[in-house]
């Protein structure tokens, strides 16, 4: 029987042609098979048609990934969205109530990017909808014409807070990392505790406070070549191991 922890992954709603599909990048699948020793699966953002409690019972972990869509801005008491902002309603309506179902259960939680920034909404926090046009911000977008390993390189340091997750992770108090997003935190939740700043004094992760289980947001990419990096790798071995702790106390 496998020992392999099973993490259920929240896919995207995309219109393909004439259908709606559920889909997940395989780079997100690729880092938790070997970063997380673990096997991703993959769920359809249909929540309207299943039980949150259904869903989490086939599961020993929760990964909440980028994606190209934001957040809709009515679910932080945002201002409307400027018209051509993408977003996916689905994916909200799905992850929002299950991630505070999974902090509620103690079921280990990852999210990076979208996912930390939903993680900061489903927890009462707000978010910048442009974060590049916010007084004393940097612009933390991509510059989408670079190739595929500039655009997901090093961009930007960001101060890891001493005694923290991260810090002990890597062994430092300060890592460089990628920047693909245009939201980011304006007002930060209650019940949080700052792991990682960046230098422009953005909100860059944070790991939930008083839960049962492992829950860590960070809004950079560390699941690009997860095993190049050696913050990234220790982020997914951590979680991957608390994902089979999480399965074997189910198993009792």
């Amino acid at each position: 029987m496998s020992t392999k922890p099973v993490i259920g992954v929240p896919a995207c709603r995309k219109q393909i042609d004439i259908h709606p599909f559920h889909v997940v990048g395989e780079k997100y699948l690729q880092a938790l098979i070997d970063g997380a020793d673990a096997l991703p699966l993959i769920i359809p953002v249909m929540a309207e048609h299943f039980d949150i409690d259904d869903v989490l019972a086939q599961v020993d972990g929760v990964f909440l990934t980028g994606s190209l869509s934001n957040v809709e801005p009515h679910r932080y008491a945002g201002e409307p969205s400027e018209p051509g902002t993408l977003h996916d309603p689905h994916r909200d309506a799905t992850t929002l109530p299950l991630t505070k179902r999974v902090l509620e259960a103690g079921v280990p939680l990852m999210a990076v990017c979208r996912g930390f920034q939903e993680l900061v909404v489903a927890l009462g926090g707000t978010l910048h909808q442009k974060v590049h046009e916010v007084p004393g911000y940097h612009d933390h977008r991509e510059d989408k014409d670079d190739p595929i390993d500039v655009m997901y390189g090093p961009s930007h340091p960001v101060n890891l807070v001493e005694g923290g997750v991260l810090h002990e992770m890597a062994g430092d108090t300060r890592v460089s990392v990628n920047s693909l997003h245009s939201q980011g935190v304006a007002k930060l939740p209650d019940g949080v505790t700052v792991e990682a700043i960046a230098d422009d004094g953005l909100i860059e992760a944070f790991t939930v406070n008083g839960v049962p289980g492992f829950a860590l947001g960070v809004q950079w990419h560390p699941e690009w070549k997860v095993t190049e990096n050696e913050l990234s790798l220790a982020m997914f071995k951590a979680f991957g191991a608390a994902c089979r702790e999480y399965a074997g106390q189910r198993q009792v």
